[in-house]
């Protein structure tokens, strides 16, 4: 059980790092919400893990206040 906590903490870091990389990179600020919420939503298909697209909203929202 221990295992999985260190690999979730894992995969959100790198989520979070690859969408804060994202978001300051240059491009239109609603083309890259656009970008990682397709690509969020992607992972999350692939790994069977239910989220709905509100909530991958919301995350990205959070993201993007945390990288300003």
């Amino acid at each position: 059980m221990k295992g999985l906590g260190y690999l979730g903490a894992f995969l959100g870091g790198a989520l979070a790092g690859a969408a804060i990389g994202i978001l300051v990179a240059p491009d239109k600020g609603s083309n890259t919400r656009e970008k990682i919420s397709n690509t969020v939503d992607e992972f999350l298909k692939k790994h069977n893990i239910k989220l709905s697209r509100k909530d991958v909203g919301d995350l990205i929202d959070d993201l993007d206040e945390v990288a300003d």
